[in-house]
């Protein structure tokens, strides 16, 4: 069977999910389903909230959006055999029961942004900067009862620059996956492909959920990490910072999107945070010393550092200290 007269499921929710599902109907794929989360309430007047790929669903005429809130329940299953799929295809979503992913004949697969067996889990994009890794990728694999842990399909490397950051390793992942899940499917459709098993190796690095707790930098750490852990998280969640001001006990927070390494001195103490020649904020880490390039502080606009020190009164150094 031709691979774009397959009948596909396709299970996702945030934006790379709806990048990919709109190149699946745009390039003419019959995509007979979307399975997303269910609607959100946000706010004070608890409006409803789509995710990305609803809307996108929506946007694209798709018939039939199924939200479960479990995937477990038999109302579900049935709705999901009676559309009759010869494939599924997930992106970004939750873990999903056997009878679900054995449902469609051909198999299920997703597509994940990492090169498996490495950075398995909720985050891989960003532990991968995070890590300092030199090369990541995206892969194809078929689903098991364990996450991320299924035999794989295809797989693309990526490299990462000294300017990759989260932003652009996400969009250009989102990209290269167009034409894996299209090659994926081509495979697929034909059944002339083989798997490779994932090997259980003790070198595995994770990729576990970023919590909010996670995201505050620890200036005890080299520059060169520091550099790293702000281009993984930038600009979501992004790195933060809180600083005080010894006088007057004041509090600054930031949220900090780029950095860069501009000596290897030791001016002050770790963690002291001043303003240079007042044009430039800098930070003392464990090795050397930081320049904050591009920065929000709370309650103000993301701008360049030699813009937000036009608003700052800072005539010390300013204290990191441990956000509780």
């Amino acid at each position: 069977m031709e691979a774009k007269n397959l009948r596909i499921i396709f299970f996702g929710t945030p934006e790379i999910a709806a990048i990919e599902l709109e190149h699946l109907v745009k390039q003419g794929y019959n995509v007979v389903a979307v399975v997303t989360n269910v609607d959100k309430q946000i706010g004070r007047g608890q409006k409803i909230s789509f995710c990305e790929v609803k809307q996108k669903a929506i946007e694209l005429g798709i018939k039939n959006i199924l939200q479960p809130q479990s995937m477990k329940e038999d109302s579900f299953v049935c709705e999901l055999k009676s559309l009759k799929p010869d494939v599924q295809i997930v992106v970004a979503f939750r873990m999903m029961p056997k009878k679900v992913y054995s449902l469609a004949p051909i198999g299920t697969f997703n597509l994940h942004t990492s090169l498996l067996p490495q950075y398995r889990g909720a985050a891989p994009i960003n532990w991968a900067i995070i890590n300092g890794e030199k090369q990541t990728g995206i892969t194809t694999f078929l689903l098991n009862d364990k996450i991320d842990c299924g035999e794989i399909l295809l797989q693309q490397s990526i490299e990462i620059t000294e300017q990759t950051d989260f932003e652009s390793l996400y969009y250009e992942m989102a990209e290269k996956g167009k034409n894996l899940i299209e090659e994926t499917l081509n495979i697929l459709s034909k059944g002339n492909y083989t798997t490779i098993k994932q090997q259980a190796d003790s070198l595995l690095k994770p990729a576990p959920k970023i919590f909010k707790e996670d995201t505050y930098i620890d200036w005890n750490k080299k520059g060169e990490d520091i550099v790293n852990f702000i281009r993984g998280l930038s600009p979501l969640p992004s790195a933060k910072a809180v600083f005080m001001d010894e006088k007057t006990k004041k509090n600054y927070d930031f949220k900090i999107f780029k950095a860069k390494i501009i000596s290897k001195d030791k001016k002050t103490q770790i963690g002291d945070l001043w303003i240079e020649n007042k044009k430039s904020i800098l930070v003392q880490t464990s090795d050397s010393i930081l320049q904050l390039t591009d920065l929000q502080l709370s309650g103000k606009k993301r701008m360049p550092d030699t813009e937000l020190v036009k608003g700052l009164r800072i005539e010390s150094y300013l204290k990191s200290i441990k956000k509780k």
